[in-house]
């Protein structure tokens, strides 16, 4: 009986290309090399692997690691690791992030008393983990590569050696973590117990009945509550601001784009393809997680008078809008993920830059208060005016019309669907985002004192790579929904 089955390398191209850099960077510190040679070695690689994605969109869906015709039965063609549309745009948002969380990093990691070979491996691993969820396509892929995310974060956010906030924060993002890691592997043994299926597809064709469907049902909750604890979705948000608020700003970037597209891909994925018959399972449950996700995370962001604690709060906050969509029932799961994914990459831009002035900002006030930045656009023009822009456009108002446009793209899946009272929440909610962004942005511009920003090449790469793309998806927004409706 022949099992051996031929490995797809160009599918895993982009994955074998980061996951080589990492071990390769890991060694090229070992030898000393310096941070800075590092860094940008980094970035090229993640670089590398976003042009190996691009090589993949004209052709068509790969697929690899598949289930060997001698042991399919009457199954279907199963496969572990599936190269379509939503695994290439994942993994170019995931690369792209990346990059600019290596710019953020660049600009004072020897400063912070960082290592930089083991930085840099770390953040390789997991964006390694990140780019392999959003391709898995069975339970234990997903968990693995999952896994492979969250552990390297622990130790990016201890690196900042000496700093009593920074270990509190790794605790608190450990502890959670294995709470969520052994909820969701829980409700993966429940899933495998009543279907004896791992991979998506066999899942969704095994019929379950009886007294078997209630555990299929447990099983699914704690899938999904798993997944709810990386994307930080109320209840399971505690730890992310005072996570993000202790590592160091590129990792709390990090952690608000990156890791919240890893749990969204794999939500997306397994309520789509593994449970579209449990849709009354768990339609409900997003939707309620997603309306009290936006409420918390809005209502807490007012009351925030640190920057990077009200980008945390606000993070949460865009974790509902993003949720909201996946909430309309397999009828429209396909739109559903599409508008979270479109979000998701909207949001990826404006997030990231308003995070590159918070951190060059962090250079220069330790507390980083919001009553600091009052008169930045004055001191500091370009990272003023910059910050503002971010602002307006998480905000959803011109001319940051990218912003408005993701959450018409929201919208419009909510109300196309079962939950139209979502939509309710959702408009009181972006009534409630304005105020705290345009208190923030209106502040900019007043008059006051405070320190100058340093502005070092990383940075205004950083600041230029995010500012342009929130300026051209602002003007041509529809160059994104191409990729995200490419038949639209």
């Amino acid at each position: 009986m022949n099992v051996i089955q031929e490995i797809d390398y160009a599918a895993v191209a982009p994955v074998l290309v980061v996951a080589l850099a990492a071990v390769g960077l890991l060694l090229a510190g070992a030898f000393e090399l310096g941070a800075k040679w590092l860094g940008w070695l980094t970035a090229l690689a993640l670089s590398a692997g976003l042009v190996a994605v691009f090589t993949l969109i004209p052709g068509e869906a790969r697929r690899t690691f598949c289930v060997p015709e001698t042991l399919r039965g009457d199954g279907p063609a199963s496969c572990s690791y599936v190269v379509d549309q939503f695994t290439l745009l994942f993994q170019g948002i995931v690369l792209a992030a990346a990059v600019v969380v290596v710019l953020m990093s660049l600009a004072d990691l020897e400063a912070a008393d960082i290592p930089a070979g083991e930085y840099y491996f770390l953040l390789l691993c997991a964006v390694t983990g990140a780019m392999t969820l959003v391709a898995a396509r069975d339970l234990v892929l997903l968990f693995v590569s999952l896994e492979t995310l969250s552990l390297p974060v622990f130790a990016l956010v201890a690196l900042k050696r000496y700093d009593g906030r920074a270990t509190e924060a790794a605790v608190k993002l450990f502890l959670v973590s294995v709470v969520s890691a052994a909820v969701l592997l829980f409700g993966v043994s429940l899933v495998y117990g009543t279907t004896g299926a791992m991979h998506f597809d066999r899942i969704s064709a095994a019929s379950v009945e009886g007294p078997l469907e209630a555990v299929l049902t447990a099983g699914i909750v704690m899938v999904v509550a798993g997944f709810a604890f990386k994307v930080a979705a109320v209840p399971f948000h505690f730890w992310a601001p005072d996570v993000y608020q202790g590592a160091p700003v590129p990792v709390a970037a990090f952690l608000s784009v990156v890791s919240k597209a890893g749990g969204f891909a794999g939500i997306a994925l397994v309520v789509a393809l593994a449970f579209p018959a449990q849709d009354h399972v768990w339609g409900p449950l997003l939707a309620v997680l997603a309306a009290v996700t936006m409420t918390v995370g809005n209502v807490m962001a007012l009351r925030q008078t640190q920057a990077v604690r009200l980008l945390a709060w606000s993070s949460v906050a865009q974790s509902g809008y993003m949720l909201a969509p996946l909430a309309v029932g397999a009828g429209d799961i396909a739109q559903g993920i599409a508008a979270t994914a479109g979000y998701l990459a909207f949001y990826a831009v404006m997030n990231l830059g308003a995070f590159a002035v918070v951190h060059r900002f962090a250079a220069s006030s330790e507390e980083n208060l919001l009553a600091d930045y009052r008169g930045l656009a004055r001191r500091n023009p370009l990272s003023g005016f910059s910050l503002a822009f971010f602002l307006v456009c998480l905000a959803g108002l011109p001319p940051g019309v990218m912003g408005l446009v993701a959450k018409v793209l929201v919208f419009k899946a909510v109300v196309t669907g079962p939950v139209l009272w979502l939509a309710a929440v959702m408009a009181v909610n972006v009534v409630i985002g304005l105020y705290y962004y345009l208190v923030w942005a209106v502040r900019l511009f007043a008059p006051g004192t405070g320190p100058m920003l340093p502005a070092g090449l990383p940075y205004r790469l950083a600041l230029g790579v995010t500012g342009v793309g929130a300026v051209v998806l602002s003007v041509v927004p529809q160059l994104l929904l191409q990729a995200v409706f490419p038949t639209g």
